[in-house]
Protein backbone atom coordinates (compact mmCIF):
# COMPACT_ATOMS: atom_id res chain seq x y z
CA UNK A 1 0.00 0.00 0.00
CA UNK A 2 2.64 2.33 1.10
CA UNK A 3 5.41 1.70 -1.48
CA UNK A 4 2.36 2.68 -3.73
CA UNK A 5 1.39 5.53 -2.63
CA UNK A 6 4.82 6.75 -2.46
CA UNK A 7 5.19 6.08 -5.68
CA UNK A 8 2.12 8.22 -6.80
CA UNK A 9 3.57 11.44 -5.16
CA UNK A 10 7.18 10.44 -6.65
CA UNK A 11 5.16 10.71 -10.07
CA UNK A 12 3.41 13.94 -9.21
CA UNK A 13 6.41 15.39 -8.15
CA UNK A 14 8.21 14.82 -11.13
CA UNK A 15 5.00 15.42 -13.25
CA UNK A 16 4.88 19.17 -12.15
CA UNK A 17 8.96 19.73 -12.31
CA UNK A 18 8.80 18.77 -15.49
CA UNK A 19 5.71 20.30 -16.88
CA UNK A 20 7.51 24.04 -17.01
CA UNK A 21 10.25 22.10 -19.47
CA UNK A 22 7.84 20.26 -21.75
CA UNK A 23 4.77 22.79 -21.61
CA UNK A 24 3.04 21.54 -24.55
CA UNK A 25 3.31 18.00 -24.11
CA UNK A 26 3.55 14.99 -21.24
CA UNK A 27 6.65 15.07 -19.78
CA UNK A 28 8.25 11.96 -21.06
CA UNK A 29 8.29 8.36 -19.09
CA UNK A 30 12.16 7.74 -18.51
CA UNK A 31 12.15 12.01 -17.50
CA UNK A 32 9.51 11.51 -14.87
CA UNK A 33 11.09 8.16 -13.15
CA UNK A 34 14.50 9.01 -13.05
CA UNK A 35 13.27 12.32 -11.45
CA UNK A 36 11.25 10.81 -8.95
CA UNK A 37 13.88 7.96 -8.31
CA UNK A 38 16.50 10.58 -7.57
CA UNK A 39 14.00 12.42 -4.81
CA UNK A 40 13.22 9.01 -3.53
CA UNK A 41 16.86 8.05 -2.78
CA UNK A 42 17.76 11.58 -1.59
CA UNK A 43 15.03 11.53 0.86
CA UNK A 44 15.75 7.89 1.68
CA UNK A 45 19.48 9.37 2.92
CA UNK A 46 17.85 12.23 4.85
CA UNK A 47 15.65 9.77 6.78
CA UNK A 48 18.91 7.38 7.35
CA UNK A 49 20.89 10.05 8.33
CA UNK A 50 18.66 11.93 11.19
CA UNK A 51 15.39 11.82 12.54
CA UNK A 52 15.96 15.48 13.71
CA UNK A 53 16.57 16.68 10.13
CA UNK A 54 13.71 14.82 8.48
CA UNK A 55 11.06 16.17 10.84
CA UNK A 56 12.69 19.67 9.99
CA UNK A 57 11.64 19.18 6.36
CA UNK A 58 8.76 17.99 6.83
CA UNK A 59 7.18 21.04 8.96
CA UNK A 60 9.01 23.57 6.35
CA UNK A 61 7.28 21.82 3.29
CA UNK A 62 4.27 21.38 5.08
CA UNK A 63 3.88 25.22 5.30
CA UNK A 64 5.13 25.61 2.16
CA UNK A 65 2.00 23.45 1.04
CA UNK A 66 -0.08 25.43 3.12
CA UNK A 67 1.21 28.72 1.35
CA UNK A 68 0.46 27.46 -2.25
CA UNK A 69 -2.96 26.15 -1.37
CA UNK A 70 -3.77 29.23 0.09
CA UNK A 71 -2.49 31.48 -2.70
CA UNK A 72 -4.80 29.27 -4.84
CA UNK A 73 -7.65 29.86 -2.46
CA UNK A 74 -7.45 33.58 -2.85
CA UNK A 75 -7.12 33.71 -6.42
CA UNK A 76 -10.09 31.81 -6.55
CA UNK A 77 -12.20 33.66 -4.02
CA UNK A 78 -11.03 36.80 -5.94
CA UNK A 79 -12.66 35.22 -9.23
CA UNK A 80 -15.58 34.45 -7.58
CA UNK A 81 -16.40 38.38 -6.56
CA UNK A 82 -15.83 39.62 -9.78
CA UNK A 83 -18.30 37.14 -10.69
CA UNK A 84 -16.63 34.35 -12.52
CA UNK A 85 -17.94 31.19 -11.27
CA UNK A 86 -19.84 29.60 -14.17
CA UNK A 87 -18.29 25.86 -13.40
CA UNK A 88 -19.65 26.31 -9.82
CA UNK A 89 -23.20 26.12 -11.06
CA UNK A 90 -24.96 23.10 -10.44
CA UNK A 91 -26.29 23.11 -14.17
CA UNK A 92 -22.24 23.23 -15.24
CA UNK A 93 -20.58 21.34 -11.65
CA UNK A 94 -23.21 18.25 -12.10
CA UNK A 95 -23.46 17.86 -15.88
CA UNK A 96 -23.09 14.39 -17.19
CA UNK A 97 -22.29 13.32 -20.45
CA UNK A 98 -24.36 9.54 -19.18
CA UNK A 99 -26.09 9.20 -16.02
CA UNK A 100 -23.56 7.64 -13.29
CA UNK A 101 -24.38 4.60 -11.68
CA UNK A 102 -24.31 4.24 -8.10
CA UNK A 103 -20.93 1.57 -8.31
CA UNK A 104 -19.44 4.59 -10.33
CA UNK A 105 -20.64 7.38 -7.87
CA UNK A 106 -18.88 5.17 -4.80
CA UNK A 107 -15.65 4.40 -7.23
CA UNK A 108 -15.75 8.15 -7.58
CA UNK A 109 -15.97 8.53 -3.66
CA UNK A 110 -13.04 5.81 -3.42
CA UNK A 111 -10.62 7.66 -6.01
CA UNK A 112 -10.95 10.74 -4.28
CA UNK A 113 -10.44 9.76 -0.49
CA UNK A 114 -6.86 9.00 -1.98
CA UNK A 115 -6.19 12.66 -1.31
CA UNK A 116 -7.05 12.04 2.28
CA UNK A 117 -4.83 8.80 3.00
CA UNK A 118 -2.58 10.18 5.36
CA UNK A 119 -5.40 10.86 8.19
CA UNK A 120 -3.99 7.55 9.84
CA UNK A 121 -0.34 8.06 9.42
CA UNK A 122 0.21 9.87 12.79
CA UNK A 123 -0.65 6.33 14.34
CA UNK A 124 2.48 4.82 13.67
CA UNK A 125 5.42 7.10 14.67
CA UNK A 126 3.51 7.75 18.35
CA UNK A 127 6.77 6.31 19.89
CA UNK A 128 8.79 10.00 18.61
CA UNK A 129 5.88 11.82 19.55
CA UNK A 130 5.74 13.78 22.67
CA UNK A 131 2.88 13.28 25.05
CA UNK A 132 1.24 10.77 22.41
CA UNK A 133 -1.66 10.18 24.88
CA UNK A 134 -2.83 14.05 24.50
CA UNK A 135 -1.08 15.16 21.54
CA UNK A 136 -2.22 12.39 19.34
CA UNK A 137 -5.79 13.28 19.11
CA UNK A 138 -5.55 16.62 19.51
CA UNK A 139 -3.19 16.20 16.20
CA UNK A 140 -6.14 14.41 14.42
CA UNK A 141 -8.78 16.70 15.65
CA UNK A 142 -6.81 19.45 14.32
CA UNK A 143 -5.41 18.56 10.85
CA UNK A 144 -8.37 16.02 9.54
CA UNK A 145 -11.01 18.88 9.69
CA UNK A 146 -8.00 21.26 8.87
CA UNK A 147 -7.37 19.54 5.35
CA UNK A 148 -10.76 18.85 4.51
CA UNK A 149 -11.71 22.35 4.59
CA UNK A 150 -8.69 23.79 2.67
CA UNK A 151 -8.74 20.49 0.14
CA UNK A 152 -12.60 21.73 -0.52
CA UNK A 153 -11.67 25.51 -1.11
CA UNK A 154 -9.05 24.68 -3.19
CA UNK A 155 -12.16 22.30 -5.60
CA UNK A 156 -13.93 25.79 -5.16
CA UNK A 157 -11.31 28.16 -6.43
CA UNK A 158 -10.36 25.63 -9.32
CA UNK A 159 -13.69 25.53 -10.85
CA UNK A 160 -13.65 29.63 -10.41
CA UNK A 161 -11.06 29.56 -13.05
CA UNK A 162 -11.59 25.81 -15.25
CA UNK A 163 -14.46 23.53 -16.65
CA UNK A 164 -14.85 20.42 -15.49
CA UNK A 165 -13.97 19.25 -19.28
CA UNK A 166 -10.60 21.23 -18.19
CA UNK A 167 -9.68 19.82 -15.44
CA UNK A 168 -10.22 16.27 -16.52
CA UNK A 169 -7.57 17.40 -19.56
CA UNK A 170 -5.12 18.60 -17.21
CA UNK A 171 -1.89 16.75 -16.66
CA UNK A 172 -0.93 19.40 -13.85
CA UNK A 173 -4.28 21.20 -12.59
CA UNK A 174 -2.47 23.84 -10.60
CA UNK A 175 -0.46 24.64 -13.23
CA UNK A 176 -3.01 25.23 -16.04
CA UNK A 177 -4.57 27.26 -13.16
CA UNK A 178 -1.44 29.50 -12.57
CA UNK A 179 -1.54 29.68 -16.38
CA UNK A 180 -4.49 31.10 -16.85
CA UNK A 181 -5.05 33.43 -13.75
CA UNK A 182 -1.31 34.27 -12.49
CA UNK A 183 -0.20 35.36 -15.97
CA UNK A 184 3.68 35.81 -15.47
CA UNK A 185 3.61 34.52 -11.49
CA UNK A 186 2.36 31.23 -12.89
CA UNK A 187 5.80 30.21 -12.95
CA UNK A 188 4.71 29.89 -8.70
CA UNK A 189 2.43 27.41 -9.01
CA UNK A 190 4.52 24.42 -10.49
CA UNK A 191 7.27 25.08 -7.93
CA UNK A 192 4.81 25.00 -4.96
CA UNK A 193 3.27 21.77 -5.77
CA UNK A 194 6.54 20.32 -6.14
CA UNK A 195 7.46 21.53 -3.11
CA UNK A 196 4.47 20.25 -1.25
CA UNK A 197 4.83 16.60 -2.70
CA UNK A 198 8.45 16.65 -1.74
CA UNK A 199 7.39 17.35 1.74
CA UNK A 200 4.99 14.61 1.06
CA UNK A 201 7.08 11.83 0.04
CA UNK A 202 9.40 12.70 3.05
CA UNK A 203 6.42 11.74 5.51
CA UNK A 204 5.17 9.35 4.18
CA UNK A 205 8.94 7.50 3.85
CA UNK A 206 9.40 8.19 7.57
CA UNK A 207 5.92 7.04 8.64
CA UNK A 208 5.87 3.97 6.59
CA UNK A 209 9.45 2.60 7.42
CA UNK A 210 8.03 3.13 11.01
CA UNK A 211 5.15 0.47 10.06
CA UNK A 212 7.66 -2.21 8.67
CA UNK A 213 10.33 -1.17 11.86
CA UNK A 214 7.15 -2.10 14.18
CA UNK A 215 5.94 -5.40 11.95
CA UNK A 216 9.42 -6.40 11.73
CA UNK A 217 9.29 -6.29 15.42
CA UNK A 218 6.07 -8.51 16.24
CA UNK A 219 8.31 -11.35 13.71
CA UNK A 220 5.98 -10.81 10.70
CA UNK A 221 8.75 -9.08 8.53
CA UNK A 222 12.19 -10.22 8.59
CA UNK A 223 14.06 -9.46 12.20
CA UNK A 224 16.80 -6.94 9.98
CA UNK A 225 13.84 -4.50 9.46
CA UNK A 226 13.87 -4.14 13.27
CA UNK A 227 16.96 -2.57 13.62
CA UNK A 228 18.45 0.97 14.51
CA UNK A 229 21.10 2.32 13.36
CA UNK A 230 23.57 2.24 16.50
CA UNK A 231 24.55 6.46 16.12
CA UNK A 232 21.32 7.86 14.81
CA UNK A 233 18.64 5.47 15.65
CA UNK A 234 17.08 5.66 12.33
CA UNK A 235 15.36 2.53 10.96
CA UNK A 236 17.74 2.12 7.94
CA UNK A 237 17.06 -1.31 6.60
CA UNK A 238 12.89 -0.83 6.61
CA UNK A 239 13.67 2.71 4.79
CA UNK A 240 15.60 0.96 2.37
CA UNK A 241 13.06 -1.72 2.02
CA UNK A 242 10.69 1.24 1.38
CA UNK A 243 12.82 3.28 -1.15
CA UNK A 244 13.34 0.23 -2.97
CA UNK A 245 9.53 -1.10 -3.10
CA UNK A 246 8.80 2.14 -4.59
CA UNK A 247 11.47 2.32 -7.16
CA UNK A 248 9.78 -0.86 -8.36
CA UNK A 249 6.51 -0.04 -8.62
CA UNK A 250 7.34 3.20 -10.64
CA UNK A 251 9.03 1.10 -12.86
CA UNK A 252 5.72 -0.87 -13.53
CA UNK A 253 2.38 1.06 -13.28
CA UNK A 254 0.84 4.50 -14.09
CA UNK A 255 -0.65 6.95 -12.01
CA UNK A 256 -4.07 6.59 -12.36
CA UNK A 257 -3.95 2.37 -12.02
CA UNK A 258 -2.24 2.85 -8.83
CA UNK A 259 -4.74 5.51 -7.18
CA UNK A 260 -7.38 2.56 -7.74
CA UNK A 261 -4.97 -0.85 -6.68
CA UNK A 262 -4.29 1.38 -3.83
CA UNK A 263 -7.64 3.34 -2.63
CA UNK A 264 -9.18 0.10 -2.43
CA UNK A 265 -6.56 -1.73 -0.85
CA UNK A 266 -6.35 1.10 1.73
CA UNK A 267 -10.15 1.08 2.59
CA UNK A 268 -10.07 -2.84 2.39
CA UNK A 269 -7.38 -2.59 5.30
CA UNK A 270 -8.69 -0.15 7.13
CA UNK A 271 -12.11 -1.35 7.69
CA UNK A 272 -10.96 -4.94 8.33
CA UNK A 273 -8.54 -3.27 11.19
CA UNK A 274 -11.81 -1.14 12.53
CA UNK A 275 -13.59 -4.65 12.72
CA UNK A 276 -11.12 -6.57 14.71
CA UNK A 277 -10.65 -3.53 17.16
CA UNK A 278 -14.35 -3.43 17.64
CA UNK A 279 -14.62 -7.15 18.31
CA UNK A 280 -11.94 -6.79 21.27
CA UNK A 281 -14.02 -4.41 22.74
CA UNK A 282 -16.59 -6.83 22.86
CA UNK A 283 -14.19 -9.77 24.03
CA UNK A 284 -11.72 -7.92 26.22
CA UNK A 285 -13.42 -5.31 27.57
CA UNK A 286 -10.98 -4.77 30.31
CA UNK A 287 -8.00 -4.51 28.39
CA UNK A 288 -6.16 -1.43 29.06
CA UNK A 289 -6.64 1.46 26.32
CA UNK A 290 -5.04 4.42 26.64
CA UNK A 291 -7.10 6.25 23.88
CA UNK A 292 -10.57 5.12 23.85
CA UNK A 293 -13.27 6.54 21.35
CA UNK A 294 -16.98 6.40 21.23
CA UNK A 295 -18.18 3.46 19.95
CA UNK A 296 -20.57 5.30 17.23
CA UNK A 297 -17.62 6.53 15.42
CA UNK A 298 -16.09 2.86 14.29
CA UNK A 299 -19.72 1.28 13.73
CA UNK A 300 -20.89 4.81 11.25
CA UNK A 301 -17.22 4.24 9.43
CA UNK A 302 -17.61 0.68 9.17
CA UNK A 303 -20.87 1.01 7.22
CA UNK A 304 -20.13 3.92 5.06
CA UNK A 305 -17.08 1.21 4.05
CA UNK A 306 -19.05 -1.54 3.45
CA UNK A 307 -20.89 0.31 0.79
CA UNK A 308 -18.33 2.28 -0.79
CA UNK A 309 -16.29 -1.41 -1.47
CA UNK A 310 -19.46 -3.11 -1.97
CA UNK A 311 -20.65 -0.21 -5.06
CA UNK A 312 -16.57 -0.58 -6.02
CA UNK A 313 -16.53 -4.24 -6.57
CA UNK A 314 -19.78 -4.20 -8.67
CA UNK A 315 -19.01 -1.03 -10.78
CA UNK A 316 -14.81 -1.96 -11.10
CA UNK A 317 -14.43 -5.80 -10.46
CA UNK A 318 -11.43 -6.11 -12.28
CA UNK A 319 -9.81 -2.79 -10.40
CA UNK A 320 -10.92 -3.93 -7.21
CA UNK A 321 -9.68 -7.96 -7.93
CA UNK A 322 -6.43 -6.84 -9.14
CA UNK A 323 -6.20 -5.00 -5.27
CA UNK A 324 -7.09 -8.30 -3.63
CA UNK A 325 -4.75 -10.42 -5.88
CA UNK A 326 -1.86 -7.81 -4.52
CA UNK A 327 -2.96 -7.90 -0.69
CA UNK A 328 -3.09 -11.84 -0.91
CA UNK A 329 0.76 -12.06 -2.40
CA UNK A 330 1.51 -12.09 1.24
CA UNK A 331 -0.08 -14.87 2.40
CA UNK A 332 2.37 -17.47 0.96
CA UNK A 333 4.96 -14.80 2.68
CA UNK A 334 3.29 -15.29 5.75
CA UNK A 335 3.20 -19.22 5.88
CA UNK A 336 6.95 -19.58 4.59
CA UNK A 337 8.04 -16.43 6.59
CA UNK A 338 6.55 -16.40 9.87
CA UNK A 339 4.16 -19.92 10.33
CA UNK A 340 6.49 -22.02 9.14
CA UNK A 341 8.67 -22.32 12.29
CA UNK A 342 10.62 -25.43 11.55
CA UNK A 343 12.39 -24.27 9.04
CA UNK A 344 15.67 -26.48 7.49
CA UNK A 345 19.20 -25.34 8.64
CA UNK A 346 20.20 -24.33 5.75
CA UNK A 347 17.75 -22.20 5.77
CA UNK A 348 18.30 -20.44 9.05
CA UNK A 349 22.07 -20.00 8.22
CA UNK A 350 21.14 -18.13 5.17
CA UNK A 351 18.99 -16.35 7.08
CA UNK A 352 21.02 -15.37 10.01
CA UNK A 353 24.39 -14.86 7.58
CA UNK A 354 22.64 -12.60 5.44
CA UNK A 355 21.29 -10.94 8.37
CA UNK A 356 24.89 -10.53 9.97
CA UNK A 357 25.98 -8.86 6.51
CA UNK A 358 23.21 -6.01 6.00
CA UNK A 359 24.26 -5.01 9.89
CA UNK A 360 27.85 -4.54 9.16
CA UNK A 361 26.86 -2.57 5.95
CA UNK A 362 24.27 -0.49 7.82
CA UNK A 363 25.69 -0.34 11.09
CA UNK A 364 22.27 -1.24 13.05
CA UNK A 365 21.09 -2.98 16.10
CA UNK A 366 18.32 -4.11 17.93
CA UNK A 367 17.04 -1.21 20.17
CA UNK A 368 16.38 -1.73 23.85
CA UNK A 369 12.99 -1.84 24.92
CA UNK A 370 10.38 -0.26 27.53
CA UNK A 371 9.45 -3.18 30.16
CA UNK A 372 5.71 -2.42 28.99
CA UNK A 373 6.36 -2.95 25.21
CA UNK A 374 8.04 -6.44 26.09
CA UNK A 375 4.91 -7.53 28.35
CA UNK A 376 1.87 -9.27 27.03
CA UNK A 377 -1.24 -7.13 26.20
CA UNK A 378 -3.30 -9.38 28.39
CA UNK A 379 -1.50 -8.48 31.88
CA UNK A 380 -2.36 -4.78 30.81
CA UNK A 381 -5.35 -3.83 33.24
CA UNK A 382 -8.22 -1.49 32.20
CA UNK A 383 -7.01 1.70 35.01
CA UNK A 384 -10.23 3.13 34.20
CA UNK A 385 -12.45 0.29 35.24
CA UNK A 386 -10.61 -0.41 38.33
CA UNK A 387 -11.34 3.16 39.27
CA UNK A 388 -14.74 2.89 38.17
CA UNK A 389 -15.44 -0.54 40.02
CA UNK A 390 -13.70 1.04 43.45
CA UNK A 391 -11.32 -0.86 43.42
CA UNK A 392 -7.48 0.55 44.19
Amino acid sequence: MYPTTLAVIALTFSNYVLQPVFPDCVPPYMATRLLSTVCLLFLTWVNCSSVCLATRIQDVFTVGKLAALGLIIVVGLVQICKGNYEGLTPQVAFEFSRTPSVGQVALAFLQASFAFSGWNFLNYVTEEVVEPRRNLPRAIYISIPLVTFVYTLTNIAYFSAMSPEELLSSNAVAVTFGEKLLGMFSVIMPISVALSTFGGINGYLFTSSRLCFSGAREGHLPSLLAMIHFKNCTPIPALLCCCTATIVILCIGETHNLINYVSFINYLSYGVTIAGLLYYRWKKPKLYRPIKVNLLVPVTYLMFWALLLGFSLYSEPVVCGVGLVIMLTGVPVYFLGVYWKSKPKCICDFIESATYVAQRLCFVVFPQFDPIEISPIEEWPDKSSNILSGKS
